[in-house]
């Protein structure tokens, strides 16, 4: 055995992304790099596509050693920080900017409750700001997608309690099953960033969306501390500087393939439904309650909801200044 091979490590890490997609080109290019200048004793090896299975099921096989890492969803991984949905709060963030200057201030903090929980995390990386969209009926209101067959991601338990107290049930399905249910009418509406719905082709099934941000959405390449642990510190020191470089490329990317995603969205034929004032008022109304529930509940620190608050407000009263 040679001396350096004591240390080598392989990092098996699940994604739901595409083979050939952005983020996996970008991955693959970060995780070279680390194989270089680790001199080969970490390695990182992309189960994409999901053929590991859903969130739900690459945390299952986290736990038990068959992967030490996934990239997924943060409402995934609540149990290891619930601080992460400060992220989703329901109509919180109105635009990049916004999210954007929060972010600069929060990552760290919501990085380190990871660590706390059980996970480092290599990258955050937007997936941007979901939409309501709809193939069957516009909506304009609440009443509207009381109506509606609502998908909510299976693994996902806080989306499910949110939509609940805006009085709406919901069914639970993976990803995977989600253009299927489209296509049968099992579900009719769904949330979901630009980028996202265009790569998973569930645009071809949507007729409406509802020009209005629900809640931003993040994704995480998150691993197992045990094992990220193993790895001598200086090679974690290369590993967390490559991917942490490699993540604010992918960041920067999907902002800019966000913005453009809209745009095909709306060339596609999609209409787009502005909610009236009085709408607005009843959308925000609830989502203030649902946000506020979570501090009630103990699943969101009212520390971390006021510091953001006060962030937003801010950056709103800086903006505003400048215009």
């Amino acid at each position: 055995m040679t001396a350096h091979s004591v240390h080598a490590k392989t990092l098996k890490i699940a994604t739901l992304s595409p083979e050939g997609s952005d983020w996996m080109i970008k991955m693959h290019a970060g995780a070279e790099e680390i194989k270089q200048k680790t001199l080969g004793r970490v390695k990182l090896k992309f189960y994409p596509g999901g053929v590991m299975g859903d969130d739900k099921a690459v945390l299952r096989k986290v736990r038990i050693g068959q992967l030490q890492g996934g990239a997924m969803t943060g409402g995934s991984l609540l149990k290891a920080n619930s601080n992460y949905q400060i992220y989703n709060l329901l109509l919180s963030y109105k635009n990049q900017g916004e999210i954007d200057y929060v972010r600069k201030h929060i990552d760290a903090d919501i990085i380190k409750g990871f660590e706390k929980g059980g996970f480092v995390i290599l990258g955050m990386a937007e997936s941007g700001f979901a939409y309501a969209m709809s193939s069957k009926k516009a909506i304009h209101n609440i009443a509207q997608l009381r109506q509606q067959k609502v998908w909510v991601p299976s693994q996902d338990m806080l989306f499910q309690k949110t939509l609940q107290s805006f009085g709406v049930t919901a069914i639970p399905l993976p990803f995977g099953d989600v253009l299927a249910g489209l296509q049968t009418g099992l579900i009719n509406t769904v949330a979901m960033s630009p980028i996202g719905a265009i790569a998973l082709q569930w645009y071809t099934q949507i007729n409406y969306i509802t020009d209005m941000p629900l809640l931003y959405t993040l994704g995480l390449l998150a691993i197992d501390k045990k094992a990220f642990n193993k790895i001598k510190n200086t090679d974690q020191k290369i590993v967390l500087e490559i991917m942490d470089k490699t993540f604010k490329l992918i960041d920067n990317q999907n902002k800019k393939n966000n913005k453009e995603a809209l745009g095909v969205l709306k060339n596609n034929g999609i209409e787009f439904i502005k909610p009236s004032s009085s709408d607005l008022e009843e959308w925000q109304s609830l989502a203030d309650q649902a946000n506020q529930k979570l501090v009630n509940s103990g699943t969101l620190d009212a520390k971390l909801l006021k510091r953001v608050q006060h962030l937003l407000k801010q950056y709103r009263q800086n903006n505003l200044s400048h215009n």
